[in-house]
């Protein structure tokens, strides 16, 4: 099979564990480039965080951020946006607010979070990633309902940090009963992901490849993540990072090593050295333009 693009997750697959992207992940990438491969971004980071890894990646085409509700260039050029309404993101405050946790309104330029204290300091600090660039601004209210009446938001996203799994499933539960216009997922221990309905990574993957005539099955897809399942299922070959839960690697055609044993790099070697460059495959008939 020749395959036309890589799809890959950002945290826990092309990053270390540290956050940091390593050089030997990078030359893989470029690799994978010359080869006339597309390299795309499927996260459930913000906007600005996925620009600042598709620049240092010099990816110029089209990712997919806020799990998968805002796709764009790293330049600044939007395709396709679906947010939350103001009224429905009002409502889901309001119903986050009778639980103890953080509430953050994850907008492509800003996010604006409740100033709930968090006791557990691993989640407080995975709220926050390292990715989010300066120039992304962090607001913090006393009461978000209240800051929404003055000045409504849409976002693409609402996260929400749980120091109790009960609550957290209490609250799935209660958003999913309730409106029909989002869904929810939990993409790690202790959060929860509130997107408009319909919107998915693998939603993401498809409108990509639908705008660039690449089918499903000409794609590598690389992720670590329960939300990266339906996307690594979809593909034509689906990868699991040595980090991932069983149940993603069970999903997977292919199991690579760990983000601190540099997976991708050792994924892209392995099976694009195989593969001819694009152009070559063109120029011979062997692959339609």
């Amino acid at each position: 099979m020749i395959y036309r693009m890589l799809a890959l997750n950002i945290d826990g697959t092309l990053l270390e564990s540290s956050g940091k992207l390593h050089k030997t992940t990078k030359e893989a990438i470029r690799y994978a480039q010359d080869k006339g491969v597309y390299i795309t971004l499927l996260t459930s980071r913000n906007y600005a965080s996925a620009k600042k890894a598709a620049r240092t990646l010099k990816l110029k085409g089209l990712f997919a951020s806020h799990h998968g509700a805002y796709i764009s260039t790293a330049y600044d050029k939007p395709e396709f946006v679906k947010r939350i309404s103001e009224d429905v993101t009002y409502e889901i405050v309001r119903l986050l607010e009778s639980f103890q946790c953080q509430i953050r309104l994850v907008h492509e330029k800003f996010s604006l979070a409740n100033k709930l204290q968090l006791n557990n300091n691993l989640l407080a600090k995975a709220i926050f990633t390292s990715g989010d660039p300066l120039a992304y601004s962090h607001q913090f209210v006393s009461e978000l309902s209240e800051s929404l009446v003055d000045t409504p938001v849409a976002p693409p996203k609402i996260e929400a940090y749980f120091e109790s799994e009960q609550d957290l499933k209490d609250a799935r539960k209660a958003v999913e009963s309730m409106f029909n216009e989002v869904e929810a997922a939990c993409s790690a221990p202790g959060k929860l992901d509130i997107v408009p309905a319909g919107v998915s990574k693998l939603s993401g993957l498809i409108y990509i490849c639908d705008r660039l005539g690449i089918s499903l099955k000409e794609v590598v897809a690389i992720g670590d993540g329960a939300d990266d399942i339906p996307y690594i299922q979809a593909a034509g070959l689906g990868v699991a990072m040595g980090n991932a839960p069983y149940e993603v690697k069970r999903a997977a055609d292919w199991v690579t090593r760990t983000e601190n044993e540099h997976g991708v790099a050792y994924m892209v070697r392995e099976h694009f050295r195989r593969q001819h460059p694009i152009a070559f495959l063109q120029k011979m008939n062997i692959l339609k333009k």
